[in-house]
């Protein structure tokens, strides 16, 4: 947006409500633009404040997903720093690709170090498509489309690769995407969100039909009728069982299907899917009514799974880090509250979302501004690694979604 600046002018608060706390958000965006400037390498933005332990649990690295998320508030904060680290961080995910298109789930370029993960990063490559797309809108004078039009065109056959023919939607095995320690798989709600917004910025073919399988799919609570066979004995199977929801099913797999509801995931639809305005407003409130945005925004799982669920996978007491109301099995994550504040700005709840994003900034402050990569769901305790890029970026973006109107992610 400014790429010529040196330094990112400070925020002009003036449109704030009167419920917002303007220092606070002061603090947090200024604090935000240092902790970017600070984990940004020369060959991109590292997930994490670099230390021993995130060294050693890979978080200094340069992840296809996080990095391209950053990506979106970093360049939109006009510091040059900051929109050079972006350039970098997807030119070197670029370097990376595999032979076969999919963007790394994490590289360390220091090291010649490529990962892919167990079964597939599929969102890797998702986000990096989204995050190219942005970076021309926001810095139409140094575009990089053009120069990685190659790249862009083995990520899309790789994502099409994945796609069913008949639906529409893509496939997935379960924990590979950035909820790795959730069973979710067959069609996932969070990756076909992503799916439906590349399809509409890249002009892909059948992006209707990807949206009205979506629906029917994902929301088979209408009664509506597809004339694929097998989408409708997939709804069959859970029209049978579930009375009417409020939300999106997280995933639909055969005969099996998420009640969980992934609060990121329905967020994403209603920002980047087919959603209609009434059916969002709908989910928003909700979202809201359940508890999903308190202590802070928010809580990604309304209803964590336990043990003893059929869904229960022993890999999610790894570490115990995966138990209920924490991680992504109901922790709250700052940077997806980043994505709420989003979501009410492009609805016009304007101040709703300045009251969001002040604690969002709350989350932030935590432990001395610590930036924690997530909180427990219930008493709200900061956890997980320190100086998280995506929560300072996603705080960035949020504001300036509020105040300028800036769309996200599309």
């Amino acid at each position: 947006m400014y790429p010529g600046q040196t330094e990112a002018e400070a925020p002009d608060l003036s449109a704030l409500t009167p419920h917002a706390g303007e220092e606070l958000l002061k603090e947090c965006y200024d604090r935000s633009l240092q902790l970017l400037r600070d984990n940004s390498r020369p060959f991109g933005i590292i997930a994490s404040r670099q230390c021993e332990k995130s060294v050693c649990r890979h978080y200094a690295s340069i992840f296809g997903r996080d990095a391209s998320i950053s990506v979106l508030g970093m360049v939109v904060s006009g510091d040059a720093k900051l929109v050079r680290s972006a350039r970098m961080s997807l030119l070197t995910l670029a370097e990376r690709q595999a032979a076969n298109g999919q963007i790394p789930n994490y590289v360390k370029p220091e090291a010649g170090e490529v990962d892919y993960w167990y079964f597939g990063c599929i969102d890797a490559t998702l986000w990096w498509l989204i995050a190219v797309a942005f970076y021309d809108r926001v810095v139409p004078a140094a575009p990089l489309s053009g120069s990685l039009s190659p790249v862009i065109d083995r990520a899309l056959k790789w994502l099409l690769s994945q796609e069913h023919q008949a639906l529409f939607l893509l496939q997935q095995n379960e924990a590979s995407d950035w909820a790795d320690v959730m069973p979710r798989s067959g069609f996932v709600l969070y990756s076909n969100s992503l799916w439906h917004c590349v399809k509409k910025l890249y002009g892909l073919p059948a992006a209707a039909e990807t949206g009205r399988y979506f629906d029917y799919i994902f929301y088979p609570f209408g009664n509506d009728v597809v004339e694929r066979r097998r989408a409708r004995v997939l709804v069959h199977y859970i029209r049978n069982v579930e009375k009417c929801r409020d939300f999106y099913l997280s995933f639909v797999n055969f005969s099996t299907w998420g009640r969980e509801v992934d609060v990121f995931g329905n967020i994403l639809a209603l920002l980047a899917g087919p959603a209609d305005t009434s059916k969002a407003l709908k989910i928003m409130d909700a979202l809201a009514a359940a508890g999903a945005t308190r202590p802070h925004p928010v809580r990604v799982v309304l209803n964590p799974l336990r043990k003893g669920s059929c869904l229960w996978r022993p890999y999610m007491e790894r570490h115990r880090q995966n138990m209920p109301y924490q991680y992504h099995n109901g922790g709250i994550w700052p940077f997806v509250g980043g994505f709420w504040v989003a979501l009410l700005a492009k609805m016009k709840r304007e101040e709703d979302g300045w009251r969001a994003l002040e604690r969002v900034a709350l989350a932030n402050r935590l432990n001395g501004w610590e930036f924690n990569e997530w909180l427990h769901g219930k008493t709200g305790e900061p956890l997980g690694m320190s100086g998280q890029s995506w929560n300072a970026a996603m705080f960035i973006l949020a504001f300036h979604a509020l105040r300028d109107g800036i769309r996200v992610p599309g």
